[in-house]
């Protein structure tokens, strides 16, 4: 946990990479932000929150990837690495851009960030918009977040949605 007054990133040893679509069950895990509106879209927490102090408190039958988005160590091991990179974040980035020209969100992981370290503010646009747990209904989710898609197969499909 976090010493007082600093985030777990913040704490967490130089040169480790967090990232914003993690897994709610590691040691190290925090709560990102909560799911809200009417899109689902991430409203960023101001600090993070050990993710072993919120879990219990979702309601029982509940997935907690549904409501709040976590973040947790970058993983070597990870399904979604390609090489040094993060191939997920490399399909997020390749989705047209949600709000061309704005800021990015408010996010207390942005220095410790993989996606921010690996794509910037293309991440950052896109990331309130992450799903960490996609419905079977979901076809674009589902592509995104399939390790085999390639960045043709998605601006194929979108180009499909579009005409």
């Amino acid at each position: 946990m976090a010493e007082p007054g600093r985030t777990a990133a913040q704490d967490s040893e130089p040169g480790v990479s967090w990232c914003p679509s993690g897994l709610p069950d590691r040691p190290e895990s925090v709560v990102l932000g909560v799911r809200s509106g009417e899109d689902g879209s991430v409203a960023y927490l101001a600090e993070p929150v050990p993710a072993a102090e919120v879990i219990g408190l979702v309601p029982e039958g509940v997935e907690p990837r549904r409501v709040l988005r976590f973040a947790s160590h970058c993983e070597a091991d990870c399904v979604q690495r390609v090489g040094s990179e993060c191939g997920l974040v490399n399909r997020i980035v390749a989705l047209p851009d949600p709000a061309p020209g704005s800021g990015v969100p408010r996010c207390h992981l942005r220095t410790q960030c993989k996606w921010w370290r690996q794509s910037g503010v293309d991440a950052c646009r896109r990331c309130p918009a992450v799903v960490s747990l996609v419905r079977t209904d979901d076809d674009l989710g589902n592509l995104v977040a399939d390790p085999a898609t390639t960045r043709e197969q998605l601006e194929a499909w979108v180009a499909a949605a579009d005409g």
